[in-house]
């Protein structure tokens, strides 16, 4: 019997493509029986150390084919998606935090907890809402059907899982990853919401990782 593929999930509840790419890979999961490991990062942090730029520094000709690209991808995967949010770009580290305290105390098989992600992604590209505002975090939880209070306490007093969330933006750094979201199968990154296809592909095909960094 073949073992079960695991994924590795590089993203930000921040980031537009992510929150593109959440359906999708969340469908790929279920049809492969894959095991997602939800790893949420600094973004701002990984663009700083490369090359990349916050969305509100990077010259107009990218700006404006970002927003033609969000409303190909929108279209294609019939998405709502709202491409000026007012709260952009609010600081997603509490939402990660009940995340991984959600994790620590459940592992990442938890129907509540990848309805949690889902949910997340959606709060500033869909619903417009603070992702930075622990009342909506709190919610988020909630109606996830976790515990909403005891997780956002956690998650604001438990220096352990803000260190943890550093740990794993470095660890991506260290592996040369640069931007969310990137999916990871048998050390082979894949970056790019767009690159959902091709992972599927090399998941069913079982084909041999290409190495990376390459030689």
């Amino acid at each position: 019997m073949a073992a079960r593929p695991v994924i590795e999930y590089y993203f930000s509840f921040l980031s537009s493509w992510s929150y593109i790419g959440s359906r999708r890979l969340r469908e790929l999961a279920q049809r492969h029986n894959a095991k997602v490991i939800y790893k949420p990062v600094d973004l701002m942090y990984l663009f700083s150390v490369s090359g990349g730029l916050p969305v509100k520094d990077r010259a107009v000709q990218r700006q404006a084919y970002r927003l033609l690209e969000i409303e190909r991808w929108t279209k294609k995967n019939n998405l709502p998606m709202v491409k000026h949010p007012k709260y952009y770009p609010a600081d997603p580290s509490l939402a990660h935090r009940v995340l991984l305290a959600a994790i620590n105390e459940s592992g990442y098989d938890k129907k509540e907890i990848h309805d949690y992600v889902l949910r997340s992604q959606d709060t500033m590209w869909v619903n417009e809402k603070d992702l930075a505002d622990p009342d909506v975090v709190w919610a988020n939880a909630n109606v996830s059907g976790l515990d909403g209070a005891r997780l956002l306490d956690r998650a604001q007093q438990d220096k352990g899982l803000k260190e943890r969330e550093q740990v794993l933006t470095r660890e991506a750094v260290e592996k040369q990853y640069f931007g969310a979201p990137t999916y990871v199968y048998q050390d082979e990154p894949f970056w790019g919401q767009d690159r959902i296809d091709i992972l599927d592909e090399v998941i069913q095909s079982r084909r041999k990782p290409i190495p990376y960094p390459p030689a």
